[in-house]
């Protein structure tokens, strides 16, 4: 379930209230210090659950969020975040450290601890709340972990964001066995980014193979449009052999040219259904999904729904409207 977070339409003197409502009740308990003028309260973002993985995205004005050492000891199960900075600073103190956060970095705390996050431009953040146990590290590595900034410096804190960027922003996954391996996955590579700062490299290497399969289908639907997703680009972008490649997606039951023709056919048959496609060709939705050839994409596309991409754009009344 994917909610909503927006308080245009509630009234300013119950908009802290709103706010702290939806946060405690889907997220985590803290105190919210919001502006001191009740009409220039302002939040928007989601919350949804990709498997066991809470994603909270948000925009706020917010300056500082606060978990307190009464609130550290409430009984709600020990869970980490991860914040990840989308634009501005941040910082996050916790355990006697202080992680200064700018776009693109992320650093990790815990709930069983008090923190304190400070947003002097307001909060811009992708918030991953995880179980400890699912993130299974020991308490005295994670100790160690809390309050560190992981940037683009580090190469796996940077695949780790740019993953986790895409995830957050389109988190609804409608299949829930699929949420739950994209959920278990991410946490994974999460584990594999902290233990990568580790002196011991060998838990980040166990993590990052073991979230390659879903790290490569990621990649591939965030491609689609590319002319020269081939089977080589794919595996060049993650230092593995074509024949790895095929093994890894073989193990789940993905067979890579069928996987892509159909995910560029649905895009190009929703973009064909939309208002105002008849001003568009054929030919240029075609191309913009990968499909060089116009006439190939018409016998794929009939193929896959029974009718030509004309006979289907026409049979929409929405496509003719502009």
């Amino acid at each position: 379930m994917v909610v909503i977070l927006d308080v245009r339409q509630v009234a300013p003197a119950e908009r802290a209230e709103a706010i702290r409502e939806a946060i405690w009740n889907r997220v985590v308990r803290v105190e919210i210090e919001h502006q001191p003028e009740p009409d220039r309260i302002a939040v928007s973002g989601l919350i949804s659950d990709v498997g066991r993985l809470n994603v909270c995205s948000v925009a706020a004005d917010a300056t500082t969020v606060r978990r307190t050492p009464r609130l550290a000891r409430d009984d709600r199960p020990p869970s980490v975040f991860l914040g990840l900075q989308r634009s501005g600073t941040s910082m996050v103190v916790q355990g006697g450290r202080e992680a200064v956060l700018r776009p693109g970095d992320f650093a990790l705390y815990d709930t069983t601890v008090p923190y304190t996050l400070i947003q002097p431009q307001g909060i811009h953040q992708h918030f991953f709340r995880m179980a400890q146990s699912d993130l299974a590290l020991p308490p005295d590595t994670l100790g160690r972990l809390t309050a560190l900034r992981f940037g683009a410096e580090h190469p796996m804190a940077d695949l780790a964001a740019t993953y986790l960027r895409r995830l957050a922003e389109a988190p609804h996954v409608p299949d829930l066995s699929v949420a739950d391996a994209v959920g278990t996955a991410s946490i994974e590579l999460i584990r594999a980014a902290l233990t990568s700062r580790l002196p011991d490299p060998r838990p980040a290497r166990e993590s990052l193979e073991a979230t390659l399969g879903v790290r490569i289908m990621e990649y591939v639907g965030a491609h689609l449009a590319d002319h020269d997703l081939t089977a080589a680009t794919i595996a060049r972008r993650h230092n593995v052999s074509v024949r790895h490649l095929y093994a890894i997606l073989a193990r789940s039951g993905v067979h890579l040219g069928d996987w892509i023709r159909t995910h560029r056919l649905e895009h190009c048959r929703r973009e064909l259904a939309r208002p105002g496609a008849a001003a568009v060709t054929i030919a240029s939705v075609a191309r913009r999904w990968g499909f060089r050839d116009a006439s190939h994409f018409g016998r794929v596309f009939k193929e896959a729904y029974g009718m030509s991409p004309r006979e289907w754009r026409d049979s929409r009344p929405s496509a003719r409207r502009p």
